[in-house]
């Protein structure tokens, strides 16, 4: 047979009938995919994709030799990187579940549906492409433009922010100075943190506290420690987490939320790097490195008199700030695949997959819990998952009624845009024109003027638009000129 181009494009076909084969070749080829090859035994597939150069394969199910069942799990194992396309005439709901559950890609039942065809393969496409982003990003981070990529091998991410992020935390490893983290709950500040750790080369340990819910005594006997009879109960001497940290690093969560009384003391050790435990009036040298994080924001906790602006300023001597998900939306289905990997791992089960509706809602939905609440979203519907494939009701979680999940269109700070839309139905053109218009129009606060710049048409031209499809205003924004 004819071996498939070496291209991130090219599509193998395998069938025994001929004519069939010819007549699937036909469609895809009149339809914009050129490199097509087709292959009626079974019995060759294997050696064709050890040729290489396969990007997505269309398969039967039922076929003389070697059948589909036989070939699809051989082929997950050893091409795990090629989606596959299940071919079958038998429309029963457990050869698909089958199918699926042994790996398959998708499936589509003859006689074949062009645009079904077509959805199916763009989809593999787009899993290829996220696939050699991520490859690309992990040769990025282990080759020459980072000096230690192993220390970021803990977070998933394809994110140009993120990877900036990265090249900050090893510029600031060997200076030793404090480093304010910002971000909201559950970006991975801890993450960061350790990173910076990792990369300053200190051999001490790195010691972690959340200091959310500390009064001052408990703040002052953690950190610090106390001296035998410093207080009622303290019948033994204990050293504080500074003293673990020594020659390391502490790592203070929700620094936000740290009483005045505390903030004192903290200042003092940034200052002096010298402590007292409890109790005791022998002064004590600290050489640990401070790294503190919160999700708080520090001009409205100063603007009221909550913290104190000299400690802030000593925290912040370098300052990282981790975007929240909702702006990564590139590192959602990197996540998605990632957190079901993992969770299948812990759980000793085999990775589950999605259906196309709850796919859709994860990539769209704004994740107010960030990367924590999608990796807890995942984790808890693998561990109650016994069918092998989750649905949108396995994720209770998400909401995609209130704006967060059926269509959005993301802004990004360096400008791009990113649409995202779950329909109950496949959209005409006319719908999808209409939400574009009622997005530009909101986005415009009802703008109209601006709106038509944004979509790149005449003043009159949206208004004839707006006429014709009936569309509100801005979704309520009072319209102005």
């Amino acid at each position: 047979m004819k071996q498939p181009a070496d291209n991130e494009r090219s599509i193998l076909v395998v069938d025994d009938n001929p004519d069939f084969l010819n007549e699937v070749r036909l469609m895809l080829i009149s339809n914009g995919i050129k490199e097509v090859t087709t292959l009626s035994a079974s019995t060759e597939l294997l050696d064709a994709l050890e040729c290489g150069g396969v990007a997505v394969l269309l398969m039967d199910w039922m076929m003389p030799g070697l059948t589909g069942a036989d070939l699809l799990p051989v082929i997950i194992e050893r091409f795990p990187h090629i989606p596959v396309i299940i071919m079958t005439a038998v429309n029963d709901l457990q050869t698909v579940v089958g199918c699926i559950k042994q790996g398959a890609f998708d499936y589509i039942t003859k006689p074949i549906d062009v645009n079904r065809l077509l959805s199916c393969i763009a989809k593999a496409f787009q899993i290829n492409e996220l696939a050699r982003q991520n490859r690309r990003l992990k040769e990025y981070l282990l080759g020459n433009n980072l000096l230690q990529p192993e220390i970021f091998s803990g977070i998933v991410t394809a994110n140009p922010r993120m990877q900036a992020i990265f090249k900050i935390v090893e510029t600031m490893g060997g200076t030793h100075h404090p480093v304010l983290i910002s971000g909201e709950t559950g970006v991975g500040k801890e993450l960061i943190a350790r990173a910076i750790h990792q990369s300053s080369g200190l051999r001490g340990a790195f010691v972690p506290l959340n200091v959310a819910g500390l009064d001052d005594m408990m703040f002052a006997d953690t950190l610090f420690g106390h001296k035998k009879g410093a207080f009622t109960g303290a019948h033994e001497p204990r050293e504080g987490l500074i003293a673990k940290a020594e020659g390391g690093t502490l790592f203070l969560d929700e620094i936000g939320d740290l009483g005045s009384d505390s903030q004192v003391k903290l200042l003092r050790l940034l200052q002096e790097h010298e402590y007292y435990r409890l109790g005791s009036d022998a002064l004590i040298k600290s050489n640990a490195r401070i790294i503190a994080a919160s999700n708080r924001d520090f001009g409205s906790l100063m603007q009221q008199g909550v913290f104190r602006r000299d400690l802030y300023h000593r925290l912040r001597n370098h300052h990282i700030h981790i975007p929240p998900l909702r702006e990564r939306g590139d590192d959602i289905p990197l996540l998605i695949e990632h957190f079901l990997r993992k969770a299948a791992t812990e759980s000793g089960r085999p990775v589950p997959a999605l259906t196309r509706e709850a796919r859709n809602a994860l990539e769209a939905y704004d994740y107010p819990g960030n990367v924590r609440e999608l990796a807890n979203l995942i984790q808890h519907a693998v561990a109650c998952d016994n069918s092998g494939i989750l649905n949108l009701a396995d994720f209770p979680g998400i909401d995609v009624s209130d704006g967060s999940g059926p269509r959005q269109l993301r802004i990004f700070r360096d400008g791009s845009y990113r649409l995202q839309m779950n329909f109950p139905a496949f959209p005409s053109i006319g719908i999808i024109e209409q939400m574009i218009i009622e997005e530009a129009i909101r986005i415009s606060e009802g703008n109209k003027s601006h709106a038509a710049d944004l979509l790149g048409i005449s003043r009159p031209t949206l208004n004839r638009k707006l006429a014709e499809g009936s569309i509100r205003s801005a979704t309520g924004v009072q319209e102005r000129m």
